[in-house]
């Protein structure tokens, strides 16, 4: 990426991404065809993605290593992420004196309307987590915004009394408003734009998307319920 666009990573903020960065031209990537016209442009390649969730893995190791772990996988965005993350660990674990014993159990939460998050917000697959006492328990969500969602996610999951909980995200989206619910492990910071792809889907379309990509205003349009 573009130095003027991109920091380097500091410990627990991931990759900041500048406001003023107008991402790669779509023209330098392969997308479906069908999206033509609903994207302004790239903001964070899908080998970039793959790189940067290796790392992650890595330090998730370091820090988790030897500990038996229940994965929280937050649909339906974070699946994407969930997953390759899952296979770089348990990569990771092949090649290393050190293991991570895990198990995945998947959740839903709801709570956009188009391209606008509403205090509406359904937890599905959550509603019994007894199984989380006394366990180590890692979240895995694709974006986190102004946090509001994940300081409900994690009070629910603390009244099941879980030994210790970390957080894996992929994205942070600079919000106003922003409650400072930081994840321990954070591949991303991004500008307060609305991203789709890698599994961020808009209205669920984009899911497809290999790319993270910024949706445009006729894309928005043409979706919009």
């Amino acid at each position: 990426m573009a130095e003027v666009a991109v920091h380097s990573e500091r410990r627990g903020e991931g990759i900041v991404i500048s406001d003023d960065w107008p991402g790669y031209s779509l023209d330098l990537f392969s997308y479906p065809a069908h999206y033509s016209g609903d994207l302004d442009c790239v903001i964070i390649p899908h080998g970039v993605i793959m790189d940067r969730t290796e790392r992650l893995a890595r330090n998730i190791m370091d820090e988790l290593g030897d500990h038996d772990i229940v994965v929280l996988c937050v649909l339906k965005g974070g699946y994407q992420f969930c997953a390759d993350l899952v296979d770089r660990i348990k990569a990771l674990s092949r090649n290393s004196n050190r293991t991570i014993p895990m198990r995945v159990h998947f959740i839903r939460l709801k709570s956009y309307l188009n391209d606008q998050s509403t205090e509406d917000l359904h937890i599905l697959g959550a509603e019994d987590l007894s199984f989380l006492a006394g366990k180590n328990v890692l979240i895995v969500e694709a974006i986190v915004g102004t946090g509001k969602t994940m300081k409900t996610l994690l009070k629910h999951v603390e009244a099941f009394g879980p030994k210790m909980i970390k957080v894996a995200g992929l994205l942070v989206k600079r919000v106003p408003h922003s409650s400072a619910c930081v994840p321990d492990y954070v591949g991303f910071e991004i500008p307060n734009r609305f991203v789709v792809g890698y599994a961020l889907d808009y209205n669920e379309y984009f899911r497809d998307l290999n790319h993270i990509c910024v949706i445009s205003e006729s894309g928005k349009l043409k979706y919009k319920i």
